[in-house]
């Protein structure tokens, strides 16, 4: 009972995990075609990568040729850094949850800017210097007064629109 051991060497990938990797830079491949030229402006990689896809672009109708395409279009991302390019995909992908993020996020500096005053006013200028000292210390103010009557919040609402198009 003669058995041989073989040694496993660790850092060998097995052939397997080498075709998840393959597909996975396919599903990236797909991704890369579906965007539009301007959506593509915004991705860093090379220019064969971005022939690659504009050949892709061209190809309508033919669903093997546009299969061999994203397959090549794989074979490329091999040589570019996939990370950058992932990270700028989920970018683009992401684009409502920023907005959404961003909108609560000046909600809150609006929220602030009502209870603190002029102590919040003076870092939000040290922030943005475009703003207008007067017309901000006018709307918190009015929104002061407006909370303390418990009137509707129309001056919360104009202050928002006012910091939204500069603090955005």
């Amino acid at each position: 009972m003669n058995k041989k051991v073989v040694e496993v060497v660790e850092d060998e990938i097995s052939k397997s995990q080498i075709k998840r990797d393959a597909e996975a830079l396919k599903l990236v491949g797909r991704e890369l075609v579906a965007l539009n030229k301007k959506q593509l402006a915004q991705i860093p990689a090379s220019e064969s990568l971005f022939h690659a896809i504009s050949v892709a672009h061209k190809i309508s109708g033919k669903h093997e040729a546009l299969r061999r395409q994203i397959q090549y279009i794989g074979k490329v991302l091999r040589t570019e850094d996939i990370d950058v390019i992932q990270t700028a995909l989920d970018k683009l992908n992401n684009k409502h949850q920023q907005l959404t993020h961003a909108t609560q996020n000046l909600e809150l500096l609006r929220d602030q800017l009502i209870e603190l005053g002029d102590n919040k006013v003076e870092q939000l200028l040290v922030e943005y210097p475009q703003l207008d000292r007067q017309k901000l210390r006018q709307l918190v103010r009015q929104a002061n007064k407006e909370k303390k009557l418990e009137k509707p919040a129309k001056a919360a609402k104009d202050l928002f629109t006012y910091l939204k198009p500069i603090c955005l």
